[in-house]
C-alpha cells in the first residue's frame, strides 16, 4: 500500500498537523490501494501563508521566467504519463486505455496549451488614452473533482502559474494520487517555493476553510452544484471571485435530418464515456417521434455491446467502460435507475444489479430509458453514470424547447447532417458548449456552462484570464 500520508506546503514534502488516515480504494475491487491524510484548517492556514508570502514576488516574475517554469512541467508531466495514467485507473477506475489515451494526457496538454497562450498573450493594451492590464488575480484556492482528475487540477494549475498566481491545491479525496505526482513533478521544476501547495482533505475539513480564509483572493472549482452553492457561501464575506464548473444533464438533439442510426449509436457511446461519469455527458437524446422505435433499436444493440471491463485488462477494447469510482456513487446510480423503474420510464437497456460477469467492484450495467417527455425525475437530475434517456420530439421548436428546459446548461449536442442546420439550432440552445456531429471537446475553446452548471470558463486563453485582474492606469 502506497503511504501518502505528506503534505506539499512551502517547497517541501511535511507531515500534517494532526494525522488522519483515509484510505484510497480501487473502485474494482474495493481494495485499500494508497493512505494519504486528510488536512485540517491549520494545514491550510500553513499552505496560505506560505502561498501569500510567496505571491509578494512571484507576482513579478517575467513571462519567460513563466515559460520556462511551464516547459519544465509540460515535459516532465508527459514523461511520467504512463505513472499518471495507472494512479488514475487504480484510483477512479478509468480503464487503462482511456486513461493512456485521454485521462493522463489531459494533464500534460493543458500546460502545453497554457504555454502556447502565454507566449502569445498580451497583457497590456491601449483603451483611448487609458492603459489596461491584466494582473496575477492574487492567492488561488483551486478544489478538483474525481471524475477527470489530471484533467481539472491541471486545468486550474497551469494558467495560475502562467500569470504569476500563488495556490493551495485541494485535490478530491477519492482521487489523490495523480496531483500528488503533480505536486513532484511541480518540485522538480524549479517553482520557487511557496508558489504551489497541496494539502489533501475532505470538504468540511480543507475545502471550508480555504473558500473562506480571508487571504484567498480567488476560488476555482469544479464540482457538484451542491457543493459550488456552498463554496460560493463560503467565499461571500470576504467577496473573492469564485469561479464554478458545476453539473450538467446535457441534451443531445438527433434533427430530422440526421442519420438516425449513425446519430444514435453516436450519442450512447459519447454519453456511456468514462462511465457517464462526465459533466458534459449528453444524457438526454431528443429524437423525432416517427423515428422512436428506430432509435431504441440502435440504442438498445449499442448499449448492449459495451464492453464493461475490469480497469486493469491491457485487453479490453477501445471503448470498454470500468466501474464507477466509488461505493457513494455506485448507491446514487443504481438507486436512480430502481426509481426511473417504479415511475414507469422504459428500460429498454441495462437496468439494477451489478454488471454481469463481476461480484464485486461498482460496476454498472449501461443503461438506457425511453422517457415519455422531459419531466421524469431520470430526464431531470444529474445521474452522472452510463445511463441514457431517450425523449421523443414533435417538432423542431419542441426539441429545442425541452433541451433548454433545465436548471443546467453546460453543454449540448446537435447531430445533423447539414452543418449550416446544425449551427442554428446550436445558436438557440441556452449552454455554454455546444458540440456538432460527435465533435469531442477542444483544448483551445472555453470550457463552462450557463445557469446552475456554474460561471467563468476554463481552457486556453478564456481560462488564463480567469486568474486575472484588470487595472486601469488612467493619463
Amino acid at each position: 500500500m502506497l503511504d501518502k500520508r505528506k503534505f506539499y506546503i512551502n517547497g517541501e514534502w511535511v507531515n500534517p498537523t494532526k494525522p488522519n488516515d483515509h484510505f484510497i480504494i480501487n473502485p474494482a475491487n474495493e481494495e485499500q490501494i494508497a493512505v494519504i491524510s486528510l488536512g485540517t484548517e491549520d494545514d491550510v492556514n500553513k499552505a496560505i501563508a506560505a502561498a501569500k508570502a510567496a505571491f509578494e514576488t512571484f507576482q513579478f516574475s517575467s513571462i519567460d521566467e513563466r515559460i520556462a517554469i511551464l516547459e519544465k512541467i509540460t515535459n516532465l508531466l508527459k514523461e511520467r504519463n504512463e505513472e499518471v495514467a495507472q494512479a488514475i485507473s487504480d484510483e477512479m477506475g478509468a480503464p487503462l486505455w482511456l486513461a493512456r489515451s485521454s485521462q493522463a494526457p489531459s494533464g500534460y496538454a493543458h500546460f502545453a496549451e497554457t504555454l502556447r497562450v502565454l507566449k502569445e498573450y498580451s497583457f497590456e493594451r491601449k483603451m483611448g488614452p487609458s492603459q489596461v492590464l491584466r494582473e496575477p488575480i492574487g492567492v488561488c484556492g483551486l478544489i478538483t473533482p474525481w471524475n477527470w482528475p489530471i484533467n481539472q487540477v491541471a486545468c486550474k494549475v497551469a494558467p495560475a502559474l502562467a500569470v504569476g498566481c500563488t495556490m493551495v491545491l485541494k485535490p478530491s479525496e477519492l482521487a489523490p494520487l495523480d496531483a500528488m505526482i503533480l505536486a513532484e513533478v511541480i518540485d522538480a521544476s524549479g517553482v520557487p517555493k511557496g508558489v504551489f501547495n497541496l494539502v489533501n482533505g475532505d470538504g468540511m475539513g480543507v475545502g471550508v476553510p480555504l473558500s473562506s480564509h480571508p487571504d484567498i483572493d480567488f476560488v476555482s472549482f469544479t464540482g457538484s452544484t451542491r457543493a459550488g452553492i456552498e463554496i460560493s457561501k463560503n467565499a461571500a464575506p470576504t467577496v473573492k471571485k469564485v469561479a464554478l464548473e458545476l453539473g450538467g444533464k446535457s441534451p443531445n438533439i438527433v434533427l430530422e435530418d440526421a442519420d438516425i442510426e449513425k446519430a444514435v449509436r453516436q450519442g450512447v457511446r459519447i454519453c456511456f464515456g468514462n462511465s457517464g461519469q462526465s459533466c458534459n455527458s449528453p444524457t438526454r437524446m431528443f429524437v423525432p417521434r416517427a423515428k422512436l422505435e428506430q432509435a431504441k433499436e440502435v440504442a438498445k444493440a449499442t448499449a448492449e455491446s459495451v464492453v464493461v471491463s475490469n480497469p486493469s485488462d491491457e485487453n479490453a477494447p477501445k471503448g470498454a467502460i470500468g466501474p464507477l469510482s466509488n461505493a457513494r456513487q455506485f448507491t446514487k446510480v443504481t438507486g436512480m435507475i430502481e426509481d426511473a423503474i417504479k415511475e414507469g420510464n422504459e428500460l429498454i437497456a441495462g437496468g439494477t444489479g451489478r454488471a454481469d460477469g463481476f461480484d464485486k467492484g461498482y460496476f454498472v450495467k449501461p443503461t438506457v430509458f425511453v422517457s415519455k417527455d422531459n419531466n421524469s425525475t431520470i430526464a431531470r437530475e444529474e445521474v452522472f453514470g452510463p445511463v441514457l434517456t431517450i425523449i421523443p420530439y414533435d417538432n423542431e421548436e419542441h426539441a429545442i424547447q425541452m433541451a433548454n428546459d433545465t436548471v443546467y446548461g453546460l453543454s449540448a449536442y446537435v447531430q445533423s447532417s447539414d452543418n449550416d442546420h446544425a449551427r442554428a439550432v446550436a445558436r438557440k440552445l441556452r449552454a455554454g458548449m455546444v458540440h456538432l456531429n460527435g465533435i469531442p471537446t477542444q483544448i483551445e475553446a472555453p470550457f463552462g456552462g450557463y445557469k446552475q452548471s456554474g460561471n467563468g470558463r476554463e481552457w486556453g486563453e478564456f481560462g488564463l484570464e480567469e486568474f486575472t485582474e484588470v487595472k486601469a492606469i488612467m493619463g
